[in-house]
Formats: structure tokens, sequence, C-alpha cells
């Protein structure tokens, strides 16, 4: 029942900027924390960034941060990701996930990922 969209990916330039969102349905969005994660070719999935189910907390990884902020919007039930000062490493499958509330670090649910091209 409970799903995840990611949406807003595409190709870039370097530099550019790209806004990922990940719409949520089926579960108590405002009650769940949320995290970005990305999986690059032929590497395996790491954590991008983290955001409480208030807001309260973000975090994110040192890979991104400074570039990358992640956000929600919970009357609309909905993640970002707002990617900047893009670079060809950050070219991946990005992937939004939602944290059990039973077991914390324990991502339940994840979406189908969205490609993030970034090429000259």
């Amino acid at each position: 029942q409970v799903q995840l969209v990611e949406s807003g990916g595409g190709l870039v330039q370097p530099g550019g900027s790209l806004r990922l969102s990940c719409a949520a349905s089926g579960l108590s969005f405002s009650s769940v924390n949320m995290a970005w994660f990305r999986r690059a070719p032929g590497k395996e999935r790491e954590f991008v960034a983290h955001i409480t189910s208030n807001s309260g907390y973000t975090n994110h990884a040192d890979s991104v941060k400074g570039r990358f902020t992640v956000s929600r919007d919970n009357a609309k039930n909905t993640l970002y990701l707002q990617m900047n000062s893009l670079k060809p490493e950050d070219t991946a499958v990005y992937y939004c996930a939602a944290e059990s509330i039973y077991v914390k670090s324990n991502y339940r649910y994840w979406g189908q990922g969205t490609q993030v091209t970034v090429s000259s």
C-alpha cells in the first residue's frame, strides 16, 4: 500500500541544478523520517541525506554537504532534494526511502528511483 515515487531526474551539465521530488502515499508521511540514497554505476548504494518527520533535523553525506539540501512538505506528502553545483560524480539513480517507525535506521519502503546524469 505504501508507495514512494521519485521524479525530477534528468541530464544536466556540471555545475547545474536539479530538484528531485518523492511523492509518498499509503503512510502517515508527517510521522515518518525520510531519506535519500543513490547508487552510481558499479557502486554500492550510498546514503545521501536524511530528514526527520517534522524537518527538525537534517543530515547530509559529506560528499554532498553544501551542495544538496533535503527538505519536505508534509502538507503535500512530498520529500525533496535540491541538488546544486552538480558534479559528474553525482551521476546515479536516486532513491527516496521511508524509515521504519518500529526500527530506527531500517528503511522499510523504497521508491523505484530516478536517474540523474551529470555530463558535459
